[in-house]
This record gives C-alpha cells, structure tokens and sequence, in this order.
C-alpha cells in the first residue's frame, strides 16, 4: 500500500470517527426531549395525558355508553427538600366515576419569609394507566409563586379515559395513584458589578 492510499484510508476512518462522535453527541442532547415526547404519547412512566374540554366531552359520551363504572383516585403530595413549603390534598382519595370530568384540590403554604416559587412534577401509577389520566387544568402546567405564609388551593381537572376499560394491561387496575412534588425555582444567578 502507497503512502498516499494510507493517508487517505487514514483520513476517511479519521472523517467516520469524527462523524461518528458529532452524532452520538447529537443524540445525546435529543435523547431527553425524545424520551419526554414518547412518554407523553405513550403514558409510559406514568405520564398523563394533557386534555381539552372537547375531549372531555367526548370522554364523557363514551362513558355513558359503557356503563357507570368507577375507579379510586389516590392522591399524594409531597415537596423537594429545599421546598419549604407544606403541601397535602384535600382528600386522600377519591372514587370518580370513569369519563366524568372530576376536581381535586391540593393546598400549599409558603412556611418561609420570603417568597418562593415552584414548580410541580407528576407521576401516575401503575404506570400503565398513565396514559388514560387526562388533566384539563392543573397547577402543575404553570410556575406557583406564594408570598411568605400564604396558603392557597389548587384544583386538577381530569378525567380517566374510558379506553381503558378495554386495555388487557389495565384490568384489575382498582386505583390509579396521582402523586406530585413540588421543586423550588432555582434563583436566577445574580450578575453583580464590582
């Protein structure tokens, strides 16, 4: 093999690495927004659905067609440990009758003397049924901001979708669990000039 068939063997294995490196890169940054979007999509990992008040609707329609059949709702709260909050549902659990728009209410207070913002993550288990947990309205889709010692209820509208009367996954499924933390906002770092 000449000098000049090595260099440019050489170059083209230097230029695939290179290539190689730049899309493992690329992926690397996808990958979290990816996973989030096929979670949404799927309820795998206990993600809910976002809804709409026509869904509901419908959601509603094909309950009625299906019967009255119910199904408990646990609900859990809790906080981040930088979280100087408290935070708790109203009710522990509830049993909603499936397709029927329902309203459960949280209540957090701002136990610190200054004001804190936060924001609140979501699971549902059994994870299967995460994908029939649709919320219209949630505390969670917005930032909460509560002044020093202010307390406040926060409602969730949702609704579990009747489809998941007819999922093998989900029978025998008698309570589906909504649980929330919420996290304090990260100070936004100060620029200050010396």
């Amino acid at each position: 093999m000449t000098s000049a068939a090595l260099e440019r063997k050489n170059l083209r294995v230097g230029l695939l690495g290179f290539l190689a490196a730049g899309a493992m890169l690329g992926l690397g940054y996808a990958a979290v927004p990816l996973y989030q979007l096929f979670c949404q999509v799927t309820g795998f990992g206990g993600t809910t659905q976002r809804a709409t008040e026509s869904d509901a609707d419908l959601a509603a329609r094909l309950a009625q067609s299906a019967g009255a059949q119910t199904i408990s709702v646990r609900f859990d709260a809790t906080t981040s440990r930088n979280m100087p909050w408290t935070f708790a549902p109203e009710k522990v659990t509830e049993t909603v009758q499936i397709g029927e728009r329902e309203m459960a209410f949280f209540v957090a207070r701002n136990d610190s003397g200054e004001p804190i913002t936060g924001t609140a993550t979501f699971n549902v288990e059994p994870e299967q049924t995460g994908k029939y947990f649709n919320k219209i309205q949630c505390f969670c889709f917005t930032e909460q901001t509560l002044q020093p010692g202010e307390e406040v209820r926060m409602p969730v509208l949702f609704f579990v979708d009747p489809a998941i009367l007819d999922d093998p996954n989900a029978q025998g499924v008698e309570q589906i669990t909504l649980s929330y933390t919420f996290n304090r906002k990260p100070e936004p770092a100060s620029t200050g000039a010396s």
